[in-house]
């Protein structure tokens, strides 16, 4: 069965600093230790203040998951650089997930694709 490839951003949330620093280093630590490609950025919401273009480019990969902070926030950013999140887009929560949760989710591998009836 073929899968989706799965695009991992990870938000180090550098300004605002509202997710734990032992979650985020953790989460950090285990992305870099699993080999998988992953994108890491300063802070999403400097990157949304700016309208960065990359958060389009973010936007549009397939299977994203990110690691950042409230899943609405998350969208809220998106949405304000103009770049809205797809609809199958996972955003996992490090203020509120241990570091175990949050990286065992975003390296978990991506769902088999549906196949329709």
């Amino acid at each position: 069965m073929d899968r989706s490839p799965v695009s991992i951003v990870y938000c180090h949330c550098a300004y605002a600093k509202v997710v734990p620093a032992d979650v985020k280093q953790e989460v950090l630590r285990q992305l870099v230790r699993s080999g998988v490609a992953f994108e890491a950025v300063a802070d999403l919401c400097e990157l949304s203040a700016r309208k960065d273009p990359c958060m389009g480019r973010l936007a549009a990969s397939e299977g994203l998951r990110i690691a950042a902070c409230y899943p609405r926030a998350v969208r809220c950013l998106f949405d304000a650089a103009g770049a809205s999140l797809p609809e199958g887009a996972e955003v996992v929560n490090m203020r509120e997930c241990s570091a175990e949760e949050a990286s065992q989710r975003l390296l978990a591998p991506s769902p088999p694709a549906e196949v329709p009836a």
